[in-house]
C-alpha cells in the first residue's frame, strides 16, 4: 500500500509554483547581507591581535654540529667550536658524563681534521677515554669516537679493533660501518671494505650514506657509481657544510679523470657553501694550476695552507713552485711539510705516506724506502703499495719496485683504483728495466686518465712517450686457400 503521507520534498514542490522573480529576490537579500556581514567580519579579525604561531627557529651552529658528529656527518667549523664549548662547559659540572664526555672526543677528532691541527687529537683521546672509564661497559659512543680518531691519525689498525669492538656491542649502529670501510680500505682489505658496505645499506639510506658508497665506488675503479652517488649526496644534503664536503670530494673525482672545468666549479661551490672548506680550495689549486691560470692557483693553494696548514698541499704547491721555475719558494713549503709532520708524529698521527712520498722526489730515497718499508708491515694499503715501489725505483732497486707498483695497479690487489699517478710510477719503472712495451702502454694510460695530473710529472709522461715511439706492427698471418673453412 502507497504511503500517500505528504514528505519535505513534496511541499518544497508545491511552493516552487511561485514566479521566478519573487522567489529569487529573498534569496540575494540573503546573500548580500552575508557577503556584508563577512566583510565587516573580516575587517574586525584583521584589527583583532592574530596569535599565529612564530616560525620555528633555525637550530644553533652547536645544534648542527652535534647532530653532525652524532651522525657522522661533515659538520662546519663555528658549529663545532659552539659544540666544544658547550660540552666542556656542561662536563665542568657533570664530570661523570659520560655521552658529553664522548660528543667532546667526536667534536675535537672533527675540528682537528677539518683544521690539519693534530694537537686536537691528544685532546680527543682523553675525553674518550674518559667516557670509557666513567662508562666502562656497552659504551658504543666512545668506542666509535676512537675509531674515528684512529682513522684521523691514519692508525688503521687501531681503527679497525675499535671499530669491530663498537660493531660487536650494536651491530645495528649504522654510522660504525663508515669508519670501518676507511679503516678496511687503509689496510689494503677491499672485499671486507665492500661487505661492510654492503651491511651499512641494509641498514641505512641517505647522503651520508651515499657519499660513503661513493668512496668505495671509486676505490674499485666503478667512476661512474661514484660520480652518481655523490651527486645525490649533494643534492640531499642538509646543512652547507655537508653539502659542500660532498661536492668538494665529487670535484676530486673530476679532477681525477682530468676533467678540469668540472672539478673547478665543483670546488668553487663547495667554497662558496662552506669559506673553511680548505680542501675545495686546495683543489681549486689543482684545477687552476692544469688550466694555465697559474697566479689564482698559486692564490687558492696559498689560502688553502694559511688556515689548513696540510703537509699534502705543502708538496703539492713546492712542486708547483718547482715545475714554474722557483725553486726558493719550493724549499719554503718543503720545510713548511716537514714541520707539519713532526707536528703531527708528536700529537700521535701518522704522516710517514707523505714524508715518503717527498723524500723519493726532493730527499733521501732511501730513507723513504726505511719509512714506507716500515708503513707497509704495519698498514700494506694501495696508496703504501705505489709510495714504497716508487721509492725503492728511486733508490735504484728497479725490480722490487715493480713488484709493488703492480700490486698498486693490478685490480686483484688494488681493488681497481683508476690512478694516473700510479700508472706513471709502474710506466717509468718498466721503462727503466727496459720494458718498452708495458711501459709504453702504461706511460700512455696515465696520460689517458687525467692528462694535467701533475705539473711536474706530466711533461717527463709525455717525453718518456715520445722517446718510447710508436708500438711495432705486429705481422698478421695470410690465410692460404688451405687454411680457408678451417
Amino acid at each position: 500500500m502507497e504511503n500517500h503521507q505528504e514528505g519535505p520534498e513534496r511541499q518544497e514542490s508545491k511552493s516552487s509554483k511561485l514566479p521566478f522573480r519573487s522567489r529569487r529576490v529573498p534569496s540575494r537579500r540573503v546573500l548580500i547581507a552575508s557577503v556584508a556581514g563577512c566583510a565587516v567580519l573580516g575587517g574586525v579579525l584583521v584589527l583583532l591581535p592574530w596569535d599565529r604561531p612564530a616560525p620555528p627557529a633555525p637550530p644553533s651552529p652547536g645544534a648542527e654540529a652535534m647532530a653532525a658528529v652524532v651522525g657522522g656527518v661533515p659538520a662546519a667549523l663555528p658549529g663545532l667550536a659552539e659544540l666544544i664549548g658547550s660540552r666542556e662547559k656542561r662536563l665542568r659540572t657533570h664530570p661523570r658524563d659520560a655521552r658529553s664526555w664522548a660528543v667532546l672526543g667526536g667534536a675535537y677528532v672533527e675540528q682537528g681534521r677539518r683544521l690539519a691541527d693534530p694537537a686536537y687529537y691528544p685532546r680527543a683521546e682523553k675525553a674518550l677515554r674518559t667516557s670509557l672509564r666513567v662508562r666502562p661497559k656497552r659504551n658504543t659512543r666512545a668506542l666509535a669516537g676512537l675509531a674515528a680518531l684512529a682513522n684521523a691519525r691514519r692508525d688503521f689498525p687501531a681503527a679497525r679493533q675499535w671499530g669491530e669492538a663498537a660493531l660487536k656491542l650494536q651491530p645495528r649502529r649504522w654510522t660504525t660501518y663508515p669508519l670501518l670501510i676507511d679503516a678496511y680500505t687503509g689496510l689494503g682489505e677491499h672485499q671486507a671494505a665492500e661487505r661492510a658496505l654492503d651491511r651499512l645499506t641494509e641498514l641505512r639510506s641517505g647522503p651520508a650514506v651515499l657519499a660513503r658508497a661513493a668512496a668505495v665506488y671509486r676505490d674499485r675503479g666503478r667512476r661512474e657509481d661514484a660520480a652518481a652517488s655523490l651527486a645525490d649526496a649533494a643534492a640531499g644534503a642538509r646543512a652547507p657544510a655537508e653539502r659542500a664536503a660532498y661536492l668538494e670530494r665529487a670535484g676530486q673525482l673530476a679532477w681525477e679523470r682530468g676533467d678540469l672545468e668540472d672539478a673547478l666549479r665543483h670546488f668553487q661551490e663547495a667554497v662558496r657553501l662552506d669559506p673553511d672548506q680548505r680542501a675545495a680550495q686546495a683543489g681549486q689549486g689543482r684545477a687552476l694550476a692544469a688550466l694555465g691560470r697559474t697566479t689564482e692557483a698559486l692564490n687558492a693553494y696559498r689560502a688553502a695552507l694559511a688556515k689548513q696548514p696540510c703537509p699534502q698541499y705543502a708538496l703539492e704547491l713546492g712542486e708547483l713552485y718547482e715545475a714554474l721555475g722557483m725553486p726558493g719558494a719550493a724549499r719554503v713549503q718543503y720545510d713548511l711539510l716537514r714541520e707539519g709532520v713532526r707536528g703531527a708524529t708528536a700529537a700521535g698521527a701518522d704522516e710517514e705516506l707523505v714524508l715518503g712520498r717527498f723524500e723519493a722526489d726532493h730527499g733521501d730515497p732511501k730513507a723513504a724506502v726505511r719509512r714506507l718499508r716500515a708503513e707497509w708491515r704495519r698498514q700494506p694499503g694501495t696508496a703504501v703499495a705505489d709510495a714504497l715501489g716508487w721509492a725503492l725505483h728511486r733508490a735504484g732497486a728497479h725490480e722490487e719496485a715493480l713488484t709493488f707498483a703492480v700490486r698498486a695497479t693490478e685490480e686483484k690487489h688494488s681493488g681497481g683504483v683508476r690512478s694516473a699517478p700510479y700508472m706513471y710510477h709502474r710506466g717509468m719503472i718498466e721503462r727503466e728495466l727496459e720494458r718498452y712495451g708495458p711501459a709504453r702502454r702504461h706511460l700512455a694510460e696515465a696520460l689517458r686518465i687525467n692528462p694535467h695530473f701533475s705539473p711536474l710529472r706530466v711533461p717527463t709522461a709525455r717525453a718518456a712517450v715520445a722517446a718510447l715511439g710508436e708500438p711495432p706492427d705486429t705481422e698478421v698471418p695470410v690465410m692460404g686457400p688451405e687454411t680457408e673453412g678451417e
